[in-house]
């Protein structure tokens, strides 16, 4: 069982940034795949971004909308993981989640093991 606790998030204007993180319990964290969601209100939970575990050499991948923008990054020792987010934009504004994949999994669905409470974000115009 492994549990995640997203960081705090925050209000911040258009074109600032901002550095969520989720914390996971237990051990073997880096053998987890992890990603980051969002889901802002009326719509679906959609895919931002993830990085694979370590044995699969962390790959990147995001949604074009985030693509140089955002960045996702891991740190097996403090059993974390972090999205920094710049040039923000309003349509960013919604809840973040954290989801973790024992099997590696990557992809943009939500086929992820485990999920975070979820952290809001809302970017002023």
């Amino acid at each position: 069982q492994v549990q995640l606790v997203e960081s705090e998030g925050g209000l911040v204007q258009a074109g600032g940034s901002l550095r969520v993180s989720c914390a996971a319990s237990g051990r073997a964290f880096s053998m987890y795949a992890m990603g980051w969601f969002r889901q802002a209100p009326g719509k679906e939970r959609e895919f931002v971004a993830s990085i694979s575990a370590s044995r699969s050499g962390g790959i990147r991948r995001y949604t074009d909308s985030v693509k140089g923008r955002f960045t996702i990054s891991r740190d097996n020792g403090k059993n974390t993981v972090y999205l920094d987010m710049n040039s923000l934009k309003p349509e960013d504004t919604a809840v973040y989640y954290c989801a973790a994949s024992y099997g590696d999994y990557t992809g943009v669905g939500l086929n992820y093991d485990y999920w975070g409470q979820g952290t809001q974000v809302t970017v002023s115009s």
